[in-house]
Formats: structure tokens, sequence, C-alpha cells
């Protein structure tokens, strides 16, 4: 299987260095309100987390966090369409984070390079598109339900459908997402913390992996800490995840993170 994948160019896995991907959230319900960047303002923090080391813009428009307040597909598509023309023409590597083909459908008439599908392609409609859209995909463990996989078993069975999934379509550019974080009731921040002290095992399907831990439930449960003051515990977090062999990082804070990246490649440096 292959050991990389190419997204707009840039080559994430095998021996290329851990790539840093930049979360730009157009929604307000978001858990971390410090990452909501509302419509006008996302081409000055795209530019801002690509000068500070970003080699990717993740941009979503709906929260997936638990309890979050429901908003319609019209209203999903609106935003990443105002967000998406902020940014055509700039040359930033995009991916889109969405599950719903209606908000596929309009990021595709912008400059957009991936999908970041936290169903994992389980959903066959959406599936269906994302493969048709010919784009690289960030694909989430999941098996019927976005993060329905709780513990290491289960998400170590939900990776496996997840490239089942990728070869039925013919999807052959995508990095797996083990879905660290609190999806679903029945997850708990022990499930979490299972898999990032196994996140090296995910790494047998021969597929680059994705890290994204930035600010999340279990960390602060663990310091009892709200969203906005977990940078130094996801920064912790990351550095044990890259260790382990993550290909990407997905964080709200792309400084400090850039920085904890180019000071690990110099520490791992033989």
């Amino acid at each position: 299987m292959r050991q990389h994948c190419t997204v707009n160019r840039l080559r994430i896995g095998g021996d290329a260095p851990v790539r840093l991907m930049g979360v730009i959230n157009c929604s307000p319900e978001s858990f971390y309100r410090g990452s909501y960047i509302p419509a006008g303002k996302v081409y000055d923090r795209a530019l801002a987390m690509t000068a500070a080391g970003a080699d990717m813009i993740d941009l979503g428009a709906r929260s997936t966090a638990p309890g979050s307040s429901p908003i319609t597909v019209a209203e999903e598509a609106a935003r990443v369409d105002a967000a998406l023309s902020e940014l055509d023409g700039t040359g930033i590597t995009l991916s889109v984070d969405t599950r719903h083909p209606e908000v596929l459908d309009v990021s595709l008439r912008h400059d957009v390079h991936a999908v970041n599908d936290i169903s994992g392609l389980a959903d066959g409609r959406y599936a269906r598109a994302v493969a048709d859209s010919g784009l690289p995909v960030f694909a989430m463990a999941s098996l019927r339900e976005p993060g329905d996989a709780a513990g290491l078993a289960a998400t170590r069975d939900a990776l496996e459908a997840v490239v089942k999934r990728c070869a039925l379509l013919g999807i052959e550019e995508y990095v797996l997402d083990p879905a660290v974080g609190r999806w679903v009731p029945e997850r708990t921040s022990e499930d979490d913390w299972e898999l990032c002290r196994n996140f090296s095992s995910f790494l047998e399907f021969g597929r680059p992996v994705l890290a994204a831990v930035s600010r999340k439930t279990f960390i602060g449960d663990l310091l009892g800490r709200q969203p906005e003051d977990r940078l130094a515990g996801t920064l912790a977090v990351t550095t044990m995840l890259v260790d382990a062999g993550a290909a990407v990082v997905r964080s709200h804070d792309v400084a400090e993170t850039a920085d904890l990246l180019q000071v690990h490649a110099k520490m791992r440096q033989i």
C-alpha cells in the first residue's frame, strides 16, 4: 500500500516532513471560540497561518462538538461559499471539512484541494460525491456515524473499514484520522488517551496518519482546563504523537505548533 499522499503537490507521509494543517472555523458555535473566524476575516487569518508555518488550511463551517447548536445544510453551504470566496486565487492548499454533498458541491466551485470527512466515507451518498470529486481525503475512523468507534479495538476496525471503502471507491490519495475526541456520548477521555498511547499502531494500515488533538476535551478533563487554556497540554500530546509517527498535525495554534515541529525535527537529526 502507498505510504504517502499528495495534496496539491504537497507530499504527506513517507519521507516528507511532518505537515502542519491550520484550522479555520467559520462556525460561531465552535467548542473553542478563539478559533472562530467571521466572514471578511478569513483571508487575513489564512495568510497569517501560512506565514506562521501552516502547510495547508482546513476550513469548516459547522461545529461537530457534542451539544453544539444545529444549523441547516444551506447555512453551512453559505458560510463555506463566503469563506472560500476570500481564498480563491491565493494558492493556499485547502481542505474543506464537511460531510454533506451539497456543501461539497459548493466547495468545488472554488480552489479546494482535499476533503476532510469525519464520517470516514460511511455515508454512501456522500462517499460517492467525494470519490467523484477526485480530491484526496482525510478520512476519520467511523463505523456508521462520525467517531462512533469507542476504544482501540473498535477504532482499528473502523480504520480497516475506511481503507476498504477507499479501495471500493477507487480513492488512492487519502490520510487516516483515528478520531481522537468526544464524538459520541459512549466515548470517554480514557478512550482518547488509549488511542494516543497506541498511535503508532495506526501506521500498520500503510497510510499517513493525522494527529487531530488540538485543545480537545480529554486534555481539558485531565488538566481541569477550558479550551482556551489547553495549549500547553495540546503541545505535549502533539509531541508524543509526532514521535509515534503522525504525518500531519491539525492545529488551532499554528505558530506554536510550527515551533514544536521545527524543534522536534532538529532533535531527531542524526
